[in-house]
């Protein structure tokens, strides 16, 4: 072989085999497919003040689950799992909004110390989850199928409203203020939406603090091997609590940018399934489900990929009803395409094919 084509050759190997190929090479595929079937899809407009078009609207939309996917990678990089931050999100937003009040003058609790509350209540849950899985070793899909099933059940309970006389709860509770829905919506006079600011801090804040400090290294040690963590003086049982911690402080502020969204608390609908498409956005981030050594840019670009494909199947004309389906395939596919188990197939058929040319040659 031609000694430039295979250093070329090497290149591309050794680039494959960076984490990150796959999930940005996955994105690239849907903004590729996209291009063939919506010409207009990266048509960038001002309209009444702010950006629109196609790849704003992934962005935006995909700040909540970007936000979640920081959680969870901890989490999972713990070997662990979180299944509730769907209903932990409803719970945050309940808090807010039945704090904040229906008023069209003013709040009925400042919104810094409605937010901070609901963040606290997030938090809270958090704690639950890790306090059942580090300290009375449940096994995580237990554990946090707890708030998973009572959660939703909390918020319509704080979203209770009197209705003849009588105290009914699971009521969509709504918020006049226009202030509040600047968090979901957009800043005066700045024209990319506030959810992608929030989302980016988030990003930035986790980035900073799992490379400038200990604790990035404490949650790979503890996901690969917690006994060998702990031999080395690691408190495993804290870092995983503090991963939940911060899972269920993640999941809060997602909830409130989504109530925010919607100007209102609806218990049944807010992060419904969010969950799931969380752990999709970490495990299409080339992390292992397994625990250990994880990458926060992968989960964000695996959210912004599955954001995208959402986006992408509902301007291909895919209704509502379908678009799982759909996503399911592609899902499969890419998570296959990250498979080791696959990988070792197609070195097994090479080294196969390529056994008979050696022996001619």
């Amino acid at each position: 072989m031609n000694p430039e084509l295979r250093k070329l050759k090497n290149a591309a190997l050794a680039i494959s085999k960076k984490q990150l190929f796959l999930p940005i090479f996955a994105l690239c595929l849907v903004l590729i497919v996209n291009i063939i079937e919506t010409p207009t899809f990266f048509n960038i407009s001002i309209q009444n003040g702010v950006l629109y078009g196609y790849i704003i609207d992934i962005i935006n939309r995909a700040s909540e689950l970007i936000i979640l996917a920081v959680g969870m990678t901890l989490v999972i990089a713990t070997g662990g799992i979180d299944i509730s931050v769907g209903a932990v999100g409803a719970v945050a937003a309940a808090v807010c909004v039945r704090l904040l009040g229906a008023s069209y003058d003013a709040y009925a609790t400042p919104m810094f110390l409605s937010i901070g509350l609901a963040l606290l209540a997030g938090m809270a849950c958090g704690a639950f989850n890790g306090f059942l899985v580090s300290r009375l070793k449940i096994q995580a899909m237990v554990a946090t199928l707890i708030l998973f099933t009572a959660g939703r059940g909390i918020a319509q309970l704080i979203s209770a409203r009197e209705i003849g006389g009588k105290m009914v709860p699971g009521q969509i509770l709504y918020v006049r203020m226009e202030s509040f829905k600047a968090i979901g919506g957009f800043l005066p006079g700045v024209v990319v939406p506030t959810p992608v600011f929030i989302a980016l801090g988030v990003v930035i804040i986790a980035y900073f603090i799992l490379t400038r400090t200990a604790l990035g290294l404490y949650v790979k040690t503890v996901g690969i091997n917690s006994r060998a963590g702990r031999l080395v003086g690691i408190n495993s049982q804290m870092i995983i609590f503090m991963c939940y911690l911060i899972c269920g402080f993640t999941a809060a502020i997602a909830g409130v940018v989504t109530s925010s969204r919607i100007y209102s608390s609806d218990a049944n609908n807010i992060g419904l399934y969010m969950e799931l498409d969380a752990i999709l956005a970490v495990a299409l981030g080339g992390n292992s489900l397994s625990g250990g050594k994880f990458s926060l840019l992968g989960s964000v670009i695996g959210a912004v990929t599955i954001q995208a494909l959402t986006t992408s199947l509902y301007a291909m004309g895919i209704t509502a009803d379908q678009l799982p389906v759909y996503k399911a395939i592609v899902v499969v596919l890419i998570v296959s395409m990250q498979s080791e188990e696959l990988k070792r197939w197609i070195r097994n058929f090479r080294q196969k094919s390529e056994a008979p040319k050696a022996v001619l040659q």
